[in-house]
């Protein structure tokens, strides 16, 4: 036993100081200009320029839609703390669901964070979280305004069990239990 506690500290150590690397060359990346793109919502289309509103830094979730428990569970957490994300960056979730079905997840998941739908999937695509199968993925962007307007894409990331972005996965690794042996509930319940 004090052999694995050893090992698992030793493992610890090791990720918060490749952890502590990834951000620092997650701060000096210079991003990728992208296109401003067209989302439908349930007040009409909007830009992805206006969604940074007064901030220059924007977090957009790549969602599945409200055909994905896994995705939900991603934002229900972000739904936690989008108070305080909003406080330093815009965010909002993009799905392939149209503005209607949006409206319904989020009314019934107490979500309050903006929601935009890229039913014509070329944004999704160009970001990456469409695959040439037709296959969405999960993850999230992270997006800069520069003065001139000009859009960039700083970082992104998918989501997954173990990342960073939703902790039950590491609450059920610490009482022993595999990543597989639960399930989240549907999202409409």
């Amino acid at each position: 036993m004090e052999a694995t506690n050893s090992r698992i500290k030793e493992l610890e150590t090791q990720i918060y100081q490749l952890k502590e690397e990834l951000s620092q060359l997650r701060r000096e990346n210079e991003g990728e200009v992208v296109a401003d793109a067209t989302f439908m919502t349930a007040d009409g289309e909007v830009s992805l320029s206006d969604l940074f509103g007064d901030k220059d830094r924007l977090i957009l979730i790549h969602n599945m839609g409200h055909t994905c428990s896994y995705c939900t569970l991603w934002a229900d957490d972000a739904n936690n703390y989008f108070p305080r994300i909003e406080e330093r960056a815009a965010f909002a979730l993009c799905s392939p669901d149209d503005p209607a079905k949006q409206a319904e997840v989020a009314a019934h998941r107490g979500w309050k964070f903006r929601m935009v739908s890229d039913a014509g999937k070329e944004f999704t695509r160009a970001m990456g979280y469409l695959d040439d199968e037709g296959y969405w993925h999960p993850g999230f962007s992270a997006f800069a305004k520069r003065e001139d307007g000009t859009i960039v894409r700083l970082n992104n990331t998918s989501f997954g069990p173990y990342d960073d972005f939703c902790p039950i996965w590491h609450y059920w690794d610490m009482i022993g239990l595999e990543q597989w042996s639960w399930q989240p509930p549907k999202c409409l319940g």
